[in-house]
Parts: structure tokens; C-alpha cells; sequence
């Protein structure tokens, strides 16, 4: 139980400050959004985002910053393991989080084959 409530609560104070820089800012969700992102990867870079991750759970790792953490993993494991040098910037991001972007189109599609959503007038 000490897991589920310390995952939501990591989760919820992530999406507070995000909502707080909605309200009290003029950045864009879209610009957020980045912003998560980039943060994840540069804290993955540093060191200190595996080590939070590890201790806050899926409240850590289902957020944007956790997928900015992946994407920094597999650049770093593509780079330095596998040796593909300034190619594997590119292919590495893009093969540690492939599961996951598929798994959002997927879902995105069944959602809008299901639920049939119209365009707001």
C-alpha cells in the first residue's frame, strides 16, 4: 500500500506543478509538454531521474518525465553498448520508447473507433 499512495503522490505533485505553469504561465500545453520531456532526459543525464524513478514508482515513470528518462536510456545504452556511435542518438531514443509510442497509436485508434469523437463548433 506504502507504493500505490507514494506513486500517487509523486504522480499528483507532477501534475500540479504542470497544471500551476497552465495556470500562472502564457507556455502552451504543447510547450509543456516539451518541457517535461527535455527535463526527464537532462535529469536521466545527470543521474538523478533512475534514482527518483526507482524510489517514486509508476508515479515517476508513467508521467512525461519518465518517457524523457527512456528516451535519454536507450540514446546512452545504443551509444555506449551497442557502439553506433552519433547514429545511435537517433536510433536509440526512438527504439527504447517504440513499445510505448505503439501502444498510443493503438489505443488512440480503438478509443476514437469506439467512442466516434466529433469536432466541437
Amino acid at each position: 500500500m506504502t507504493e500505490v499512495l507514494k506513486a500517487f503522490l509523486v504522480g499528483g505533485a507532477i501534475c500540479a506543478v504542470v497544471q500551476i505553469l497552465l495556470d500562472r504561465t502564457k507556455l502552451m500545453p504543447g510547450r509543456i509538454m516539451v518541457l517535461l520531456v527535455v527535463s526527464g532526459a537532462v535529469l536521466g543525464f545527470l543521474g538523478i531521474y533512475q534514482p527518483f524513478a526507482e524510489w517514486a514508482g509508476a508515479g515517476a515513470s508513467v508521467p512525461l518525465l519518465g518517457f524523457g528518462n527512456t528516451l535519454w536510456k536507450g540514446v546512452a545504452k545504443s551509444i555506449t553498448e551497442e557502439g553506433e556511435g552519433v547514429l545511435g542518438i537517433f536510433k536509440g531514443g526512438l527504439t527504447a520508447s517504440s513499445a510505448g509510442i505503439a501502444a498510443a497509436l493503438v489505443f488512440g485508434y480503438l478509443g476514437a473507433l469506439l467512442f466516434r469523437p466529433k469536432m466541437k463548433k
